[in-house]
């Protein structure tokens, strides 16, 4: 008997590294027994180190793979990454809208983990249109304090929750704050949904292999929510899956900088001669 996919569809850039971006969402959505389809929106020179450049899709191309892949597949969630341009952004909130009752996880990309910017000061106010029609955003602590207009991150969980609270008013449905950037030897994310606050503390992972964590975390997510999973539920997967992905790649060394995560962890993984994991 034919059995259908459940299908995540990520919108997002291209990282030849494969740490972040399309290529960590799609072997994301993998391991999380989901089919993955993607659109890309940016082409990125990049490696561990730092993106070098990016080169901008163009929005009409952008809509003809969105809509090439809906045409004949179905959606079961999306994933929206980096969006590239303001043109590209206005693109996304167009086609997402053409959408039926599909959730939708946005990743708040606002940085590469190198620290370069990703995005034009455009694209805030496109973002924030997306907002309104994402099931979920996930901005960590130094993009949730640029998104509401604050000189520093908040550092306290009342901080936290009045921060979420405020992304909340500008239009988002439900509000993840990822922790991982605060201080201490604790990661505290917060999830605002339907007026109730939810919490999740573990101990921070000693890695320098953090290349890619937003993208994992979210694509993760969507995979949840396509599932049917209620949306705290799906946070504290995908939260549980990014540990693992954290801990199974903190012992490998690709490149010189912030190496990925290992998003297949469990698996026996070769490693060079001469080399020990």
């Amino acid at each position: 008997m034919m059995q259908d996919y459940i299908t995540v569809l990520t919108i997002a850039g291209s990282d030849g590294s494969s740490g972040a971006g399309i290529q960590a969402d799609l072997k994301t959505i993998a391991f999380n027994n989901c089919y993955g389809l993607s659109v890309i929106t940016a082409v990125t020179a990049q490696n561990t180190l730092e993106v070098q450049s990016i080169h901008n899709i163009p929005p009409a191309f952008i809509s003809e793979q969105f809509k090439t892949i809906v045409d004949d597949i179905r959606i079961d969630a999306v994933k929206i990454g980096m969006l590239g341009s303001p043109e590209a952004g206005e693109t996304v909130v167009e086609l997402i809208k053409s959408l039926d009752e599909v959730p939708v996880v946005l990743d708040t990309v606002l940085r590469s983990s190198s620290g370069k910017s990703l995005f034009e000061a455009a694209t805030m106010q496109v973002m924030k249109r997306l907002f309104r029609i994402a099931s979920l955003i996930t901005p960590n602590l130094p993009e949730a304090a640029l998104l509401t207009g604050r000189s520093k991150p908040p550092t306290t969980p009342a901080e936290i929750e009045v921060m979420a609270k405020d992304l909340q008013r500008e239009g988002a449905k439900s509000v993840l704050v990822k922790g991982g950037h605060g201080e201490g030897d604790q990661c505290s994310d917060c999830l605002l949904h339907e007026g109730r606050f939810f919490w999740y503390a573990n101990p921070k992972i000693d890695t320098l292999n953090t290349h890619g964590t937003g993208c994992t975390l979210s694509s993760a997510i969507a995979c949840g929510l396509a599932k049917g999973l209620p949306m705290n539920e799906a946070v504290a997967d995908a939260i549980g899956y990014t540990r693992k992905a954290l801990q199974a790649g903190a012992s490998w060394q690709l490149g010189h900088g912030n190496g990925p995560l290992e998003h297949f962890p469990g698996r026996r993984t070769e490693c060079r001669p001469g080399k020990k994991q």
